[in-house]
C-alpha cells in the first residue's frame, strides 16, 4: 500500500495550492481519507477529512473556508485545495487513509509527506 503526496511548494501569502495523494494498492472508496500537517516543533494536527462517499467533509477550524478536500474515487485519488494560505499553513502535509472511521493518528495508512511554505 502506497499514498502518494504532491502538489506542495513555496508559495506568497494569500496563494493557492491544490495538494494530490494518490493511492495504490488499496482502493480509497473503501476509506475514509485525511490531510493532517506537522509543523517544526509541533505534534502532527488534522487538517481535514472526508468519508468514503464524499457526502460529509470535516476541517480543523483555521483552514475552514479556505481549504477544500475531496476525492476522485476513479482516480483513486484525495486532493486538498488551498487557498489564502498563511504562512501559519507552512507544514508537511500527510495524507491518510483509515477503513473504519475517521482518519487520526494512529490511522492505517500514510504517505511520505509533502512540504508547503508560505512566505509572508
Amino acid at each position: 500500500v502506497q499514498l502518494v503526496e504532491s502538489g506542495g511548494g513555496l508559495v506568497q501569502a494569500g496563494g493557492s495550492l491544490r495538494l494530490s495523494c494518490a493511492a495504490s494498492g488499496l482502493t480509497i472508496s473503501t476509506y475514509n481519507m485525511g490531510w493532517f500537517r506537522q509543523a517544526p516543533g509541533n505534534e502532527r494536527e488534522f487538517v481535514a477529512a472526508i468519508v468514503k462517499s464524499g457526502t460529509s467533509t470535516y476541517y480543523t477550524g483555521s483552514v475552514k473556508g479556505r481549504f477544500t478536500i475531496s476525492r476522485d474515487n476513479a482516480k483513486n485519488t484525495v486532493y486538498l485545495q488551498m487557498n489564502g494560505l498563511k504562512p501559519e499553513d507552512t507544514a508537511v502535509y500527510y495524507c491518510a487513509a483509515d477503513g473504519r472511521k475517521l482518519p487520526t493518528a494512529s490511522s492505517d495508512y500514510w504517505g511520505q509527506g509533502t512540504q508547503v511554505t508560505v512566505s509572508s
